[in-house]
């Protein structure tokens, strides 16, 4: 009986391939920009980073000191959000006062709450704000947030609304706006 190992790097490449042709015979349609999404999108930049990475899990993983959290009211036609904070991911600017220690971690967190481009009909944006949160080691991203912001979330732990916004919708299919189209 013979066992036949394959390689992490052959599985990576095969399933680089497959994506690869598989995207030939399943192309969008022309119309698939004319709607979106407008959520709460969750960003995510590592101790050290520049830039924001959208975060492909929920705010249910573990994060270090020196993070920072990210949340923006997006429109995306798409599965990944498409619009960063504003705010860039500067923990050094946002908690560089708050002094670290061996019970507690720092995270910084951004609550950016989109554009008028798509806010929903009659509501008022609220101002982009930082804060630093000292939190519990074991705390993950949904902890963090819910020390700065008041939480509305459906059953399957989708956030729809921060801090009252928007005030009643969670994660709504609209027409792209405009402004938005290139």
């Amino acid at each position: 009986m013979q066992i036949h190992f394959i390689s992490r790097k052959k599985i990576t490449a095969g399933a680089i391939l497959i994506l690869a042709f598989s995207s030939l015979f399943f192309a969008p349609s022309a119309n698939a920009a004319e709607k979106g999404w407008r959520y709460w999108g969750y960003y995510q930049a590592s101790p050290g980073a520049k830039a924001w990475t959208a975060a492909m899990t929920g705010p249910t993983v573990d994060i270090k000191d020196g993070s920072v959290e990210g949340w923006s009211f997006v429109f995306s036609a798409d599965d990944i959000p498409s619009i960063a904070p504003s705010v860039k991911p500067d923990f050094q600017a946002i908690c560089g006062k708050t002094k670290a220690d061996k019970d507690t971690k720092r995270i910084a967190l951004v609550i950016d709450f989109g554009s008028k481009a798509f806010a929903p009909k009659g509501e008022k944006i609220q101002k982009a704000f930082t804060t630093c949160v000292r939190t519990a080691k074991a705390s993950q991203g949904i902890d963090v947030l819910g020390q700065v912001a008041k939480i509305r979330a459906d059953k399957s732990g989708l956030i729809c609304g921060l801090n009252g916004y928007p005030a009643k919708e969670c994660g709504v299919e609209i027409s792209t706006p405009a402004s938005l189209k290139k």
